[in-house]
């Protein structure tokens, strides 16, 4: 993700006012949920292919780390794409693998097919943010960037949500697994058409800038204005390499690294195992499991609204981030140990989702505090690369425990994770009372 993608210096004039912004938030919104409604479609399908192929849940959840093991290695070069294209072609580009890795999983019938539809879905996936932060930041006017910035993350949830109850209905009701993903492969065709019907809202001025007008080339004046200004960007910003090396060696970040490890690492256990573990620990049936994880995700999503106006309330917002998240770590815990009756247990689950949720504004509140200037592209294409990092290690671990009958595994280290992400919290808080420290002495001293 490139500094582009959040710089809101630069936007698509807005002739029609509310109605066009409303019209781009809600388009987002729904792509953005359709990622996420994916990103859930193969470990809803867990059970189905470890009655039917005997496949270990180490390597269902390798699939899930294949997936987004490419997801972020495609993500921050997906930035640098968006500029260079424009956002709507890399977004097509982005569903249209997502379409074709559910058109996979559905004729699949061996385990490297599985690994290729994985592959094809991770490379879908990993365009959306650096799409969808460039495509709001440059066609939604500034008083409603937190609507569009909270309505895109409330979405992501809601896709979360949506795709267990989607698959499980479609297994129930055609008593095949192979149907739900093609119905879901359906679910994200429409998605795409509908980047061609609402086309002229997702439209960049980078995508644009090269196109002939009313038929014509683009004048010399234009090209050299666009020379120079791309000039003056070179000789203002330093490098990536430089820019790199400089951001690598900030304490801060890699405190903001680790914090998304974490807490992508711990909800791993809840968006991939949540069925098996409910069925083992509590006896809950897999359609009302199926339930219990959409639950979750939309408790998430609620806490994620709550928690934007908790994050405005105070400058200290690590401690919300402890609260919420050491709170959801002991509830974690107690579900594991089956200190809680079956049936309280859904409703521990959706409260560790909602405390989890409402950490989240709070969160990239603190990062920002550590963002150096001119850097928040950067800055944030690096840290939420802990965000695959936590979601690709997950899965492997869980999965591995599963196979040994260890059921209350995956949540006691869902648990220790989140304290290990409240550690992660206070220290980049931490080195950020030190970065101002050390500005206001510096501006004392000039």
């Amino acid at each position: 993700m490139t500094s582009q993608v959040l710089n809101a210096s630069i936007r698509v004039p807005n002739a029609d006012g509310n109605s066009r912004d409303w019209k781009v938030i809600a388009l987002i919104g729904l792509l953005h949920g359709g990622s996420h409604f994916y990103q859930l479609v193969l470990p809803s399908l867990y059970l189905s292919l470890n009655r039917d192929f005997g496949y270990s849940f180490a390597e269902l959840g390798f699939l899930a780390t294949v997936f987004f093991v490419v997801s972020g290695l495609g993500q921050a070069s997906s930035g640098f794409v968006v500029d260079h294209l424009g956002a709507r072609p890399v977004l097509r580009f982005g569903l249209a693998c997502m379409v074709m890795s559910a058109l996979l999983i559905a004729v699949a019938d061996a385990y490297w097919v599985f690994i290729i539809a994985a592959l094809i879905g991770g490379a879908g996936n990993s365009v959306f943010h650096p799409v969808d932060f460039s495509i709001i930041n440059q066609n939604v006017s500034q008083r409603r960037l937190g609507h569009a910035f909270s309505i895109h993350g409330v979405s992501g949830n809601l896709g979360w949500a949506l795709a267990p109850i989607f698959i499980t209905f479609f297994i129930v009701q055609t008593g095949s697994w192979r149907f739900a993903a093609g119905a879901a492969a359906v679910v994200l065709f429409v998605l795409f058409l509908a980047t061609f019907l609402g086309a002229s809202l997702l439209a960049t001025p980078t995508a644009q800038a090269n196109k002939p007008e009313n038929g014509r080339e683009n004048g010399q004046d234009r090209l050299q204005d666009q020379t120079q200004a791309q000039k003056g960007a070179r000789a203002t910003s330093p490098g990536f390499v430089t820019k790199l090396s400089m951001l690598l060696k900030n304490p801060a970040l890699w405190g903001a690294f680790l914090f998304f490890a974490f807490t992508s690492g711990s909800m791993s256990s809840v968006q991939n195992f949540t069925i098996p573990i409910l069925g083992s620990l509590y006896g809950i049936g897999k359609e009302w499991a199926s339930s219990a994880l959409s639950m979750y995700m939309v408790s998430a999503g609620v806490g994620l609204l709550i928690g934007g106006f908790l994050a405005g309330s105070t400058d200290r917002t690590e401690r919300i981030v402890a609260a919420s998240l050491a709170t959801s770590g002991v509830v974690f815990m107690l579900l594991a140990m089956g200190m809680l009756p079956s049936g309280l247990a859904v409703a521990g689950l959706c409260l560790a989702g909602f405390l989890s949720g409402m950490a989240g504004p709070s969160r990239d509140m603190l990062v920002r505090r550590v963002t150096p200037k001119g850097a928040l592209g950067s800055v944030y294409g690096l840290v939420y690369s802990g965000m695959d990092v936590g979601s690709a290690l997950g899965p492997v671990i869980y999965g591995f425990m599963l196979d040994h009958q260890t059921y209350r595994g995956p949540w006691l280290v869902s648990g220790l994770a989140l304290f290990g992400a409240v550690l992660a919290a206070f220290w980049v808080a931490y080195c950020a009372r030190r970065q101002q420290d050390r500005t206001v002495v510096q501006g004392s001293a000039a």
